[in-house]
């Protein structure tokens, strides 16, 4: 798999707090037995040589974890904790935060050394409230070091997607195209959660691509990059040095137009005046930039590409964006299918022209986009709709997800895990039979009923839950899940449950 570039690397830094009413020493001792623990799993984080006790040793604890480069941090309750200069800590620290506490380790402990952490746990996020400073707080926060080794892992997941979120920037090409407006929405909440955004016309991307021809030797390694990948899977070899000098143009404009921001996507015009203007369809340098960690999103969604960047950094692999396309007619599954505890109704495709990454899909191939071709040249041999990257989704866990605006800006949310089958989807493009348990009515409730557009990100790791806690994070609380059976959503007609 390509290492992904465009992704923030999460340094930890752990920090105990001690009530002045305790001693130090059980915080000393009780962190570093949760350093040790860390290190056995291997994860990588720095212990703060500062216990906090006073609002100083706040500021003195900042300043350390800053100048050994962390950029996340997790506050351990190794006693009750003083929720002031704890909560001060929190909110100068600058970066995501977690806070956790420890469990009394035997009764031994209850005589003398009770830290009455549980406790302290209760003050401290009335103290973050009073702030409004939002922490990761773990669904079990108070633990002994081996039960919350796990939890900091998923917070170093989870401060990875609000890291890459505050610096990153969306680059788009073009206005979107009339019939597909429902991916449009206000680009207001973007800058409320601290991305930047470019917006540049179609003709600028023709220049750009115009300037990339001269780069003969960057196009080449290009060509032989895209040549290993394909291998016999290549229809087109000589589209190659036209797809290669636009990934080069895509490269180069991004590194040169980062400005303050650290990470960048795009979201661009991808149809109908492309082809005919650059004489092949991006899906196929979509789908690499993707597998480096640079989603480009279809179709000017912006929210889009903003949503499949939010689940690369979640689960470390790269993303994709699909439409969540067609159903499943029951003759295209095996006669005693594994539906991953979906049923028959729960089942749909996702699909696209062929903007997957190589490495997530289980077979692969360069083709032709052909409900394009259709529209653009009458069916007849392909030409300008070439350069997709068709074949099947690599079967196992997703997690499908996407954020997105109102049209008054407000931000919403939906998250559901789910698995892609190992069936051949029987059509073309990028496709795959995706499995969600209990889809049928969160389709109805969540995504028709809150009004979500077509496209989805999905990542190719069960992330659901990370993505949850990140999402809340952000201030978001509209967050869409499926719902068992025996649970409502709003709205729904509860008649229908009984027919």
């Amino acid at each position: 798999m390509t290492e992904l570039t465009n992704t923030p690397k999460v340094t930890l830094g752990v920090v105990g707090v001690s009530r002045d009413c305790f001693p130090a020493s059980l915080t000393k001792k009780r962190l570093g037995i949760l350093m040790d623990e860390l290190r056995k799993a291997g994860v990588a984080a720095h212990k703060c040589s500062v216990v906090i006790e006073s609002e100083k040793d706040s500021l003195l604890a900042c300043a350390e974890l800053m100048d050994a480069g962390c950029n996340a941090a997790v506050i351990y309750l190794g006693n009750f904790g003083p929720e002031g200069p704890t909560t001060i800590f929190a909110q100068r620290f600058g970066g995501p935060v977690m806070v956790c506490a420890a469990a009394e380790e035997n009764k031994a402990v209850l005589a003398s050394e009770r830290g009455d952490a549980l406790c302290g746990m209760l003050n401290c996020s009335y103290n973050l409230g009073l702030r409004t400073m939002p922490a990761y707080i773990p669904q079990m926060p108070v633990g002994l070091p081996g039960e919350l080794v796990s939890k900091i892992a998923d917070f170093e997941s989870i401060a990875r997607v609000i890291l890459g979120i505050a610096n990153l920037k969306i680059f788009a090409f073009g206005p979107r195209p009339h019939d597909f407006l429902a991916c449009n929405a206000p680009i207001r909440p973007f800058y409320d959660l601290g991305i930047e955004v470019m917006e540049n016309s179609e003709l600028d991307m023709v220049q750009l691509y115009r300037k990339a021809g001269e780069k003969k030797s960057e196009i080449s390694r290009v060509v032989n990059e895209m040549k290993k990948e394909l291998g016999d899977g290549c229809a087109y070899p000589d589209l190659l040095p036209k797809l290669a000098q636009f990934e080069v143009a895509m490269v180069d404009f991004m590194e040169e137009n980062l400005g303050a921001s650290q990470y960048g996507v795009f979201a661009n015009k991808c149809w109908p005046a492309f082809e005919s203007a650059f004489g092949f369809v991006p899906c196929y340098v979509n789908s690499r930039l993707a597998g480096r960690g640079i989603p480009a999103a279809c179709e000017v969604d912006m929210y889009g590409a903003l949503s499949e960047y939010m689940v690369q950094l979640a689960s470390s692999v790269p993303a994709t964006l699909l439409d969540i396309n067609n159903s499943v007619p029951s003759d295209v599954l095996p006669k005693q299918p594994d539906l991953k505890g979906a049923a028959l109704e729960d089942l749909f495709m996702g699909f696209h022209c062929g903007n997957t990454c190589s490495d997530c899909m289980k077979n692969c191939s360069m083709k032709y986009q052909v409900i394009m071709n259709r529209l653009m040249e009458d069916g007849k041999e392909a030409d300008i709709t070439r350069g997709t990257l068709e074949g099947q989704l690599k079967p196992g866990p997703i997690t499908m997800f996407r954020l997105q605006s109102t049209s008054d800006c407000q931000l919403r949310s939906y998250i559901a895990d789910g698995a892609i089958l190992d069936v051949d989807p029987c059509s073309f493009g990028g496709i795959g039979v995706v499995a969600i348990p209990g889809f049928a009515r969160f389709y109805r409730h969540v995504l028709i009923g809150k009004q979500f557009p077509h496209h989805a990100a999905f990542g190719f790791k069960k992330v659901g839950r990370l993505l949850f806690e990140a999402v809340k994070m952000l201030g978001i609380d509209d967050i869409g899940v499926p719902l068992p059976s025996t649970v409502m959503y709003e709205g729904e007609n509860p008649f229908e449950l009984y027919r």
